[in-house]
């Protein structure tokens, strides 16, 4: 089946194709002969129950700096579309909130991947918590004297913005950290909401494993090692990927979660694994697909498309 397809997106003239899941989707989209639009969530707007986007309908290559071939803006209703790729980066600020509202408006017509409801109401950090037996011990607090009962009892903690994305201000603290103090101090004063604390996960040097789960199933997975002196293994934070495959524990971690995904409509997901212990369930903007081909794995690309017509298909025989 032709499809269109208006991709929600950062700026795609400035992304490293290498790299982004985003633009692996969008080859596969168009070697299915989908037509592709693409438009920042700034262009976005709500009046009654119409939401409109000025999108622009685009080509693409896989040619680094020639990789997209952009036609001129168009004034677009996004229920006449087929599917929405919602795939604007993080932070997961009230303006994303905002486009999670907006998308929601149209997912009855229109096949929003992610559902945004269910984006919206599945925090990568939050959501993780309904699976606590799958967890390191985890405190979400921003009050002191329970970030110090909870270092007291765990020893080395590891500290990092709720909302936080790409390894950003994560940081190690052990429980005699003489900087526990001003560290708090700025936390407190950069960031509104509670933050996450966490045993620390000493073989994090091992490696964090990114798992990407399609439709709940695991498809496949990158190991990506910090970088000496770091405790951060987000490729952009310097981290190194390899190729990887599951273990028995990281098995039953996606054949727990798995289910509760697809109850969502959560259909691309990418997980995060330490030594055994979930510790992020990533549904914003997941990336990991692009690495996974790379480095001798399947196209999850394919994967992906194949649970989206599977789904629209399924829609249109139930309202047949």
């Amino acid at each position: 089946m032709a499809l269109t397809v208006a991709v929600q997106m950062d700026p795609i003239q400035s992304i490293r194709i290498a790299g982004d899941t985003t633009f692996g989707l969008m080859l596969e989209a168009q070697a299915r002969g989908h037509s592709l639009y693409t438009y920042t969530p700034d262009r976005l707007s709500m009046q009654g129950r119409l939401v409109t986007a000025y999108a622009q309908p685009v080509t693409v290559q896989d040619v680094e700096g020639a990789h997209a071939n952009l036609g001129g803006p168009e004034r677009i209703d996004l229920a006449q579309v087929d599917v929405v790729l919602m795939r604007q980066d993080p932070p997961f600020d009230m303006a994303y909130v905002t486009a999670t509202h907006m998308l929601e408006k149209v997912a009855g017509r229109t096949l929003v991947v992610n559902d945004p409801a269910e984006v919206r109401n599945a925090p990568e950090k939050l959501f993780v918590l309904d699976f606590p037996e799958l967890m390191p011990p985890t405190l979400i607090s921003r009050d002191r004297a329970e970030i110090e009962a909870f270092r007291k009892e765990h020893g080395t903690i590891a500290m990092k913005p709720l909302h936080g994305h790409g390894g950003a201000a994560v940081f190690r603290v052990s429980e005699e950290d003489p900087n526990f103090g001003s560290m708090f101090d700025l936390f407190s004063a950069t960031f509104r909401e509670q933050w996450v604390v966490q045993r620390f996960l000493e073989k994090i040097t091992e490696g964090d494993k990114r798992i990407i789960l399609v439709d709940g199933e695991p498809m496949g997975a990158i190991n990506r090692v910090p970088a000496k002196g770091d405790i951060r293994s987000n490729m952009v934070r310097g981290g190194a990927a390899g190729a990887s495959q599951l273990t028995e524990r990281e098995r039953e971690i996606c054949a727990t979660i798995g289910p509760e995904l697809r109850r969502r409509g959560l259909i691309l997901v990418g997980i995060d694994v330490i030594d055994g212990h979930l510790t992020e369930i990533n549904v914003t903007s997941p990336t990991g697909i692009r690495t996974i081909k790379r480095l001798g794995g399947p196209d999850l690309a394919v994967s992906v498309w194949d649970a989206i017509e599977a789904r629209l298909s399924a829609r249109r025989s139930a309202g047949a």
